[in-house]
């Protein structure tokens, strides 16, 4: 079993108390931290379960659009969230104290020449978990709903 696997429970129950800060406070905590990139919270429904969850994520904008990394720190496999969006695309985010409610599509090839390095500058880390893995990891764009 490797280290994430390993680490999966403790961070996941970091991830649910960052979730919980941040809707606690309309945003007011949990959106930026000092030396960190800012996070938001999607929305998001199980592609199989029909659960509706949220999971706070690094992000940057893209002039009206965000775009969101699913790198999954490097895993083989695209994170749940990702397969979530891709089959229920229309959902909502919070970004601070913003609520935004957006549709969700994978950047085209053209788009994430374009945008990684936009990410990389972001997040640093990305680019060593683009390393580990095989997969291209996608950038989800989050385009304005109305």
């Amino acid at each position: 079993m490797s280290l994430t696997d390993l680490s999966w429970p403790v961070l996941r129950r970091v991830i649910e108390g960052h979730t919980l800060v941040y809707r606690a406070t309309g945003g007011l905590v949990g959106h930026r931290f000092p030396g960190a990139p800012p996070n938001l919270l999607l929305d998001h429904v199980g592609a199989k379960s029909g659960t509706r969850r949220t999971t706070p994520l690094v992000y940057f904008e893209d002039g009206p659009d965000v775009v969101i990394v699913a790198s999954k720190g490097g895993h083989p496999k695209h994170p749940a969230w990702y397969h979530n969006l891709r089959a229920h695309p229309d959902t909502t985010v919070q970004i601070g104290r913003e609520h935004r409610a957006v549709h969700a599509r994978v950047a085209s090839p053209d788009e994430h020449v374009r945008l990684w390095p936009r990410a990389v500058e972001t997040y640093g880390g990305y680019r060593g978990y683009q390393e580990r893995t095989d997969r291209e990891i996608p950038l989800v764009i989050l385009e304005p709903r109305a």
